[in-house]
């Protein structure tokens, strides 16, 4: 037998997942290989509408299935979804980036707060404003 690469569709796997059910089945399948009725049985949507979710999500490389007599078993193939994580990443970064520069903006804005209201007179006000005295009469 040769040695053979798999590769697989980046767009096909994104597709599988964009399905909340779908998702919902791939978790299912993390706990470990089911049969087709155990898995349609989680779920409130018929067994026909189980089976072609499996269908998409086999088709997309993210299940394998095994036959054992009538039975059909299905497991999680977690290497379709290398490629999302992949995808992913490049968002991960720039979200940490993102983060952490506004980190250390509000960092910066809080110390340079601190600093002015320390060195503030004790009777004026945070706000920089002082009080107007109110009139006997009531105006201004």
């Amino acid at each position: 037998m040769r040695n053979q690469t798999v590769t697989y569709s980046a767009e096909a796997t994104f597709s599988a997942l964009a399905d909340p059910t779908r998702r919902a089945v791939l978790d299912l399948l993390r706990r470990g290989r089911q049969p087709a009725g155990q898995i349609a049985q989680a779920f409130p949507v018929s067994r026909p509408a189980i089976s072609k979710h499996l269908r998409l999500l086999r088709r997309a490389h993210l299940v394998n299935e095994h036959r054992e007599g009538r039975h059909r078993f299905y497991h999680l193939n977690p290497e379709p979804l290398r490629a999302v994580d992949s995808w992913l990443d490049q968002y991960r970064t720039f979200w940490n980036q993102s983060l952490a520069n506004l980190k250390a903006f509000v960092e910066t804005e809080y110390a340079r707060e601190l600093e002015a209201e320390n060195s503030r007179p004790s009777g004026e006000p945070q706000n920089g404003r002082r009080k107007r005295k109110k009139r006997k009469d009531g105006m201004r």
